[in-house]
């Protein structure tokens, strides 16, 4: 039989000292495990050291086959495969070879990775086979729950799964001890019958939402792994899960002296901590996916000022979690912990709820058929977060193979410095009538139009007369590569999913195509060569100035250039319509002179392609604070079509979360103000004496990010930290669990004797400070150009009284 199935999980190990894949996909006809036996890993040696590699090997008893392959390193030397039966002698001669200082080529790919990549597989495989019966289930009088094949001939295929998803969410005492488990989802992937349950620690009571009640903790954790096995989800989903709910789950489990046992063949639950942060781990289940709400939307470029659930629920669902206090992590926790004793079908509703919170967010974000289409693309799991590396060489590689070459290690240095994009320096002022022109994708045009790849940089060196010049040595061939050619078939998928509307396909492959010149030019990927990523950057910085050139020709000055956007002035009073006809018409005229220019001077076709993107009615490009140069990469325009009015900040406090409420919410409307030409004295006045009165004391506090332990800061012991030692410090009197010391969030005010927790406020607060480090600032930053000042507006109501 032949069928097509969609990648859950992915996993190698030894059996017997042989080699086994497993693989779990969702497929039509429900979950499938296949087990792939005796696939050998593999790594490259250099042929100059390969006999000296045999020696040691046999020298160490360790059994191998070698091969010389048509393959050669990016020096153009040959080289020699080494094949092994076991993971652990392959790791093992790596070892030994490694003590020898001879250098191991692919070593790091892991087997299960290459097994997919050679096949270019990504996301989904056909596979064809006959299933096999699992005797540990009919021995145990137990119905299988899924379809098993042993070594079936698998191949690339595209498929589209339906999944079924599970929302789950713990309540617990501030000591760990679970109260209640939340479920809420659908059972199958049919969406026939929906889930929304709790398992509660306790004696029935009647409540309104649907309650399995039981008698401790450890009848809690059983009917739970009972409840994912009846279920079934293939996708299990919550905010935080990783790193708390199943972190916690885990440990309580071990506690009882038992293992959670959630796989769909029945194993356990299975955690690994994170080697660069130990307050960071990786939960695996055989069969079932573990998305963290928080890391997905991240992947998908959402940006929020907190990520804490009821911030982001009320943000896109506007609704949030059924507690008062949703801040106060004490008051929160002693809140579930009196409902737990007084009022457990509270307690059940409030628990059900933000597994809702979280299951809406997914469905209103559509982050899991994001998650599933960059699958598709890049070949990373549903749950890898992050991962532009992984993807470009799970693309790249098998390309590579065919082509003759293996890869490179990772640089020794980590790699040098490569140059960032253009910023052009800015001339300050507040403008009327600012076009933003806005190059379409400018990185991965550039690797399109002058054919920008590893490969093609080591063919272009061998063969340099016929090559496409690039920089600091960088020279590529014009035949010879695989870069410009994904790209330029990325490109036309974005295109036909935008057609359709389909924005998480389109997402996933804007962000993969962006990504590629971070990857190149990063020392954590074994492609990373600054003749790659200079050769981008560089580049776009002569676009850029060119572009600015060209449009100062026409009659326009250019005020400041970002990467890959140009801001064009306009002199004089213009429609909306009249601007946006002289934004195309720039548009199209660098568009042709690209044309001709790029075939002039190297004889290739443009891929660039700049847009006019925005029109702004009034712009303001503030200096540098204390300074009369201008700005980079801070700005604000007013955006008005006639529909639609509304104000754009980029870099000024209003978007900066390091700043207080009060300062966004000032600003906001003092542009406002400015930018409509009415007088803001009154405001700012009114402003400063409802700071002074303390009416606004809800919005002076600071938030700020611990980014190490609360310990590890000695020298330099900046406001935050003092205001998280002060908070710990009264909660260790206070017998609640200290909240700071190992990263977080704090919130703070500054007072008459220095930086308080927002939540342990004890002192006054200092409101001169607000006024000389909040207000005044944000006024200063734009009244200079209406000929206004702070202090003269301020002087001025004081001298009222």
């Amino acid at each position: 039989m032949i069928e097509k199935g969609f990648l859950l999980t992915r996993q190698s190990k030894d059996i017997n000292g042989k080699t086994q894949l497993i693989f779990w996909l969702v497929t039509d006809q429900g979950p499938v495990k296949i087990q792939i036996d005796g696939e050998r890993p593999v790594f490259f040696i250099v042929n100059t050291y390969a006999i000296h590699v045999e020696q040691l090997l046999s020298n160490a008893n360790i059994r191998y086959s070698a091969s010389s392959l048509h393959l050669n390193d990016f020096s153009h030397e040959p080289v020699t495969a080494f094949y092994f039966h076991s993971l652990s002698t392959y790791f093992r001669a790596q070892d030994v070879i490694k003590q020898a200082s001879i250098e191991v080529l692919e070593g790091d790919i892991r087997l299960q990775e290459r097994f997919l990549m050679e096949r270019f597989i990504c996301g989904s495989m056909l596979f064809s086979g006959e299933p096999c019966t699992q005797s540990q289930y009919f021995a145990k009088g137990l119905k299988p729950n899924y379809h098993e094949f042993r070594n079936p001939k698998v191949k690339a295929y595209d498929y589209t799964p339906s999944l079924s998803v599970l929302s789950i969410d713990i309540e617990c005492s501030m000591s760990g001890t679970l109260y209640s488990i939340g479920l809420y989802g659908m059972m199958g992937s049919d969406s026939e019958t929906k889930v929304q349950t709790v398992i509660m620690v306790g004696e029935p009571q009647h409540a309104s939402v649907d309650i399995i009640w039981v008698a401790n903790e450890l009848e809690l954790l059983t009917e739970f792994e009972r409840q994912i096995h009846h279920i079934n989800p293939d996708i299990l989903i919550g905010w935080n899960v990783v790193n708390f709910d199943f972190r916690l789950l885990i440990k309580r489990a071990a506690l009882h002296n038992r293992q959670l046992k959630l796989g769909r063949d029945g194993s356990a639950v299975t955690w690994r901590e994170s080697r660069a942060d130990g307050n960071v781990g990786f939960v695996n289940i055989a069969g079932r996916v573990v998305v963290d709400g928080i890391d997905a939307l991240k992947s998908a470029t959402y940006h929020f000022e907190s990520f804490s659930l009821e911030s982001v629920a009320s943000t896109l669902l506007g609704r949030g979690k059924l507690v008062d206090d949703v801040e106060n992590i004490h008051n929160r926790g002693e809140a579930i912990t009196h409902d737990f004793l007084h009022n457990k079908p509270k307690l059940a509703s409030y628990n059900l709820e933000d597994c809702k919170l979280v299951f809406d967010i997914f469905e209103h974000t559509q982050v899991l058929p994001y998650l599933v289409f960059r699958s598709h693309l890049t070949g990373l799991p549903l749950d890898k977060m992050g991962g532009s590396v992984a993807a470009f060489t799970h693309r790249y590689l098998p390309k590579l193979h065919r082509a003759g070459y293996v890869a490179p290690n990772l640089p020794a240095d980590g790699g040098l410095a490569s140059p960032g994009g253009y910023v052009m320096n800015s001339i300050p002022g507040f403008y009327r009538h600012v076009l933003v022109l806005d190059y379409k994708s400018l990185y991965p045009s550039i690797i399109r139009t002058f054919k920008i790849d590893p490969l093609g940089l080591i063919e272009g060196l061998k063969r340099p007369e016929n090559a496409i010049e690039g920089f600091r040595g960088g020279v590529f061939d014009r035949e010879k590569h695989f870069l410009p050619d994904i790209i330029n078939e990325l490109w036309q998928q974005r295109d036909e999913a935008k057609k359709l509307n389909d924005a998480p396909r389109s997402q996933a492959i804007k962000i993969l195509m962006n990504s590629f010149y971070g990857v190149l030019g990063s020392g954590g990927c074994r492609f990373y060569d600054t003749r790659l990523a200079s050769s981008i950057t560089l580049r776009g910085h002569q676009i850029m100035q060119q572009t600015a050139k060209w449009i100062e020709a026409e009659g326009y000055k250019v005020i400041y250039g970002d990467t890959d956007s140009t801001f064009v002035l306009l002199d004089g009073d213009y429609s909306e319509e009249q601007a946006a006809s002289v934004g195309k018409s720039l548009a199209d005229n660098i568009n042709r002179q690209w044309d001709t220019t790029l075939q002039d001077e190297f004889s290739v076709n443009n891929h660039l392609e700049i847009e006019f993107e925005s029109h702004y009615k009034r712009f303001l490009m503030p200096t540098i604070r204390g300074s009369e140069a201008g700005s980079k990469k801070r700005y604000a325009g007013l955006i008005d079509n006639g529909e639609e009015e509304k104000i754009i900040f980029k870099g000024l406090e209003t978007v900066r979360s390091d700043w207080t409420p009060l300062a966004r919410e000032f600003q906001t409307t003092l542009y406002q103000k400015v930018f409509h030409d009415l007088d803001p004295s009154a405001y700012i006045n009114k402003i400063v004496k409802q700071v002074m009165a303390g009416e606004l004391d809800h919005l002076l506090f600071y938030r700020k990010r611990l980014r190490r332990k609360l310990s590890e800061y000695v020298k330099n012991v900046p406001p935050h930290v003092k205001a998280a030692r002060m908070a710990d410090d009264i909660n260790l009197k206070n017998n609640l669990s200290q909240q700071y010391q190992n990263k977080g969030w704090v919130k703070y005010v500054i007072t008459l004797n220095g930086p308080e927790p927002a939540e342990y406020v004890q002192s006054q607060i200092d409101y001169q400070h607000y006024i000389d480090k909040q207000i005044k600032p944000i006024a200063d930053g734009i009244l200079g150009f209406i000929d206004m000042s702070f202090d003269d507006i301020n002087n001025a109501q004081m001298g009222l009284f």
